[in-house]
């Protein structure tokens, strides 16, 4: 399985699926929006989209921000290019590896991570690069699935895991140890669907 934890997979696997993600991804619409609405993103700020795919969270970004969107796959990256085009909006738009990013420390004044800690490899060491490009005060909104900090995984996760991962997810993270990598805090969590597996958490650095 552990072929299946690397880039070389996952750009496989998107840039194969970038074609119907938008229709796979369908039903997290609603909470894309209210994650980004609880980040309370103000005029010029700067705005960082990790795992940004076809760029579907650009809808809800309020216009004044500063836009910048890194991901590995180009294919994706393309139809993120061109929904911004559509939205009238000026996105630096990167291919760029998570784990190891060429920003300055404290770029950012907002990071969104939406389904990516659950899909990029080494997630500890992209949690850690998230805070150190966060400025001071800085905040991260997350949108994913992660099982209990305690405990094992729950069976039907660990059976399930090796399926996830050869689509390009899985099914076994954990949120407290990435937030504790990263520096950051929780401000506000609630459950987003799937009984609570899917999470919307608001953290905040220093």
């Amino acid at each position: 399985m552990r072929i299946f934890d690397t880039n070389i997979w996952h750009r496989v696997v998107y840039t194969l699926g970038a074609p119907v993600y938008n229709i796979l991804t369908r039903g997290f619409r609603k909470r894309r929006r209210r994650s980004i609405e609880a980040a309370g993103i103000e005029p010029g700020e700067q705005v960082l989209i990790l795992g940004a795919g076809t760029g579907l969270d650009l809808d809800f970004i309020p216009h004044e921000a500063r836009i910048t969107a890194i991901d590995i796959t180009p294919a994706m990256l393309l139809r993120l290019r061109r929904r911004a085009r559509r939205l009238g909006l000026a996105v630096d738009a990167r291919v760029m590896d998570g784990r190891v990013m060429s920003f300055p420390d404290g770029a950012f004044d907002v990071v969104i991570l939406h389904l990516i800690l659950s899909v990029i490899p080494d997630p500890v060491r992209c949690a850690t690069e998230v805070g150190r490009v966060l400025r001071r005060c800085g905040r991260a909104v997350i949108l994913d699935k992660f099982v209990p900090d305690e405990g094992k995984p729950p069976l039907l996760n660990r059976i399930m895991n090796p399926v996830a991962a050869f689509f390009g997810t899985r099914l076994d993270r954990r949120l407290g140890p990435l937030l504790a990598a990263a520096g950051l805090r929780i401000v506000r969590q609630k459950n987003a669907m799937m009984a609570g597996l899917f999470k919307i958490t608001l953290a905040q650095k220093g």
